[in-house]
């Protein structure tokens, strides 16, 4: 933390304050919702532009469904965390609405029970995540945590640190057979909007993930390969990666 208050941008707090909502949002559009669900589905593969999801989003122009459907219940995840509390039985419900077209119906919101790894596009193991006889205690640990940090009171720079820590320790357990990455990269952003308000929605931070996508999963990496023997103590550069969203235009 003392390290991570050295390097963070010392301007964070006005830069948040600044933050606005986009002028083609509106009661039924949401901008950089479409901005996060679009750039947090890239992350992942699925190939979505982010002008055409605005068209269809936001006016109505048809695509074929293949096209959209994750993107759309990732917007619905997010619209959902928008308007609910923080919690476990709420981010149960997140991942049901965001993975409902790519993970079995019966294991929606469900911990895993299976072994978990992460695997290159040449089939070379990237990381292998807390074991099925681990990951149940490991989440209730994590919940735990959570809820003490949203009655806490906490600094804006505070504020960015966790949540980013949040999205990090969510993503090496990897509770769910699928829809990992997408619901870290929301509950990141929840707890900055539970914890600052919801000027927190318009952080572009899925964006800059996704410019840098090389560099985010590089600085994943760097605090280990094997769950027991994780350092988070070398996490600092992608806890750093949050605030520099907030240049991102």
């Amino acid at each position: 933390m003392e390290q991570y208050k050295k390097l963070v941008r010392p301007d964070l707090t006005l830069v948040f304050e600044n933050l606005t909502d986009a002028e083609i949002s509106s009661d039924t559009f949401s901008f950089y919702t479409s901005v996060a669900s679009v750039f947090s589905s890239k992350i992942e593969g699925v190939e979505i532009e982010l002008d055409s999801y605005i068209k269809h989003k936001k006016f109505g122009i048809e695509f074929l469904p293949d096209y959209t459907k994750k993107t759309d219940d990732l917007y619905s995840a997010y619209s959902f965390a928008k308007a609910n509390t923080l919690n476990k039985t709420n981010v149960e419900q997140a991942h049901a609405l965001l993975s409902k077209n790519f993970v079995a119906r019966h294991l929606l919101g469900k911990i895993r029970t299976q072994n978990m790894y992460v695997s290159s596009s040449d089939g070379k193991i990237e990381y292998v995540a807390a074991s099925p006889f681990e990951v149940e205690d490991e989440m209730t640990k994590f919940y735990a945590d959570l809820e003490l940090l949203l009655i806490e009171p906490l600094t804006t720079e505070e504020v960015f640190y966790y949540a980013a820590m949040i999205h990090l320790v969510f993503v090496k357990i990897h509770p769910w057979n699928d829809g990992n990455g997408r619901s870290a990269r929301l509950l990141e952003k929840w707890f900055l909007a539970q914890k600052l308000g919801d000027k927190a929605w318009f952080i572009q931070s899925e964006k800059n993930y996704y410019e840098h996508h090389q560099l985010y999963y590089s600085n994943i990496r760097k605090i280990g390969i094997e769950y027991p023997e994780l350092d988070y103590s070398r996490s600092l550069k992608f806890l750093l990666m949050l605030p520099e969203s907030l240049i991102i235009q």
